[in-house]
C-alpha cells in the first residue's frame, strides 16, 4: 500500500433551497508515513471532506479509499486503523487520565498500554487526576491520547492545538512528530502557518470546496516568486489620517523586486525579492505625493502570503460557518 488516503473527484452537496455545495471535485493522494497538512478558512470544504475520509460523512459522489480500502466494503477494519482527534474533544470529567484511556482501549482489538500512552503525551504523573482538573494542554494532549491509544496507522488531527499557549502547542508538536517518525502517517487541519510550516511534508489549500493549491510548503512559498513581504500603511500629511488603498498607488507594481500588489483593509502587501531596495524606493515616492508612512512590517513569506496571492483574501480570521 503506497497510498494511506486516496480520494477522486470528491463532491458533497447539502440539500437545500438552493443546495450547498461543500466539496467540489476533490482530488487528494496521501502517501502512507506523510504529515499531510489542510489549510483553509472556515466555510472552504475541509472539516466536510475530512468528516468524510473518517467515515463520518458519506460522499454525495467520489471514490474514497483510507487504508486502501472502502468505507462501503471495510468500515470495521478501517476504524480499528485509524484515531481521530477532534476540534473539541468533550471527555467525561469525573473520571480519571487513566480510566479515560482505559475506556478508549476498550475499543481497539490491538494497540498501546495505558502505561506506553500515558509516557507517549507526557501525563503519566497526571494518571490519577480528574479530567476537569487538568489544565487546556494537558486536556487537549489527553484528547489526543485517546486518538492514538489503539496505534493506528492514520491520525486524524483537526486544529489540535487551537487556543493553547506556545508552550502548550510545541508539546503537542513533538507528540505529532514522534508519531510520525514510527513510520505513520497524519492528516492535520491548522490555522497556524508555522505549525504547517515546521510539521507538514505536504500541504493542501483549500477554498470554496476545492483544492487550489498542493505541494510541500517550500514549493508553495516559492511558488509567490518571492522570499520577502512588506507590510504598510500611508495616510496624506494634510491631517486626515485615512489609509491610503493600494488601488490609490498604481505605482506599487512597478517598484523594484515587487512581484506582487494586494490591499488588505487598511494594510498594503508587497511580496518582494530585495526589501532594501524596496523601502528605499518606496519611501521617496511617499514623500513626493505628500504621504507618509503610518505602519510598516518586514517579514519572510509564508503560507498566509500563498493563500492571499491566490484568493486576495487573509486565511485567517474569517467569519464564515464551516461547511
Amino acid at each position: 500500500m503506497k497510498q494511506a488516503i486516496y480520494c477522486r473527484n470528491l463532491v458533497k452537496v447539502y440539500p437545500g433551497k438552493p443546495p450547498v455545495e461543500a466539496v467540489r471535485g476533490v482530488d487528494l493522494e496521501i502517501e502512507v508515513g506523510e504529515c499531510f497538512g489542510v489549510l483553509g478558512p472556515n466555510g472552504a470544504g475541509k472539516t466536510t471532506t475530512i468528516e468524510i475520509l473518517e467515515g463520518l460523512l458519506p460522499a454525495t459522489s467520489g471514490d474514497v479509499e483510507v487504508l486502501g480500502r472502502t468505507w462501503r466494503d471495510a468500515g470495521s477494519e478501517i476504524r480499528q486503523n485509524i484515531g481521530v482527534s477532534l476540534q473539541e474533544t468533550r471527555l467525561s470529567e469525573r473520571i480519571s487520565v487513566r480510566e479515560t484511556l482505559t475506556l478508549f482501549r476498550s475499543f481497539y482489538k490491538q494497540g498501546l498500554t495505558v502505561a506506553e500512552c500515558l509516557e507517549q503525551v507526557s501525563l503519566t504523573e497526571k494518571k490519577n487526576s480528574w479530567v476537569k482538573k487538568l489544565s487546556g494542554g494537558q486536556k487537549q494532549r489527553l484528547a489526543v491520547a485517546t486518538a492514538i491509544i489503539g496505534d493506528p496507522d492514520l491520525l486524524f488531527l483537526d486544529e489540535p492545538t487551537t487556543g493553547l499557549d506556545p508552550a502548550s502547542r510545541r508539546e503537542l508538536w513533538d507528540i505529532i512528530r514522534s508519531f510520525r517518525e514510527r513510520g505513520k502517517t497524519i492528516m492535520l487541519t491548522t490555522h497556524y502557518m508555522e505549525e504547517a510550516e515546521r510539521l507538514c511534508d505536504r500541504v493542501a489549500v483549500f477554498d470554496r470546496g476545492k483544492v487550489i493549491a498542493l505541494g510541500t510548503p517550500r514549493e508553495l512559498i516559492a511558488s509567490l516568486g518571492a522570499e520577502h513581504v512588506i507590510e504598510f500603511s500611508a495616510a496624506n500629511t494634510r491631517g486626515d489620517t485615512q489609509s491610503i488603498p493600494a488601488q490609490q498607488l498604481p505605482w506599487l507594481s512597478d517598484l523594484p523586486t515587487v512581484d506582487h500588489v494586494d490591499s488588505l483593509g487598511d494594510q498594503i502587501r508587497l511580496t518582494v525579492e530585495q526589501p532594501h531596495m524596496v523601502l528605499t524606493e518606496l519611501m521617496n515616492r511617499l514623500a513626493e505625493q505628500r504621504l507618509q508612512m503610518t505602519s510598516l512590517t518586514t517579514r519572510h513569506a509564508s503560507l498566509e502570503d500563498v493563500f492571499v496571492s491566490l484568493t486576495g483574501r487573509q486565511l485567517s480570521g474569517t467569519s464564515d460557518s464551516e461547511n
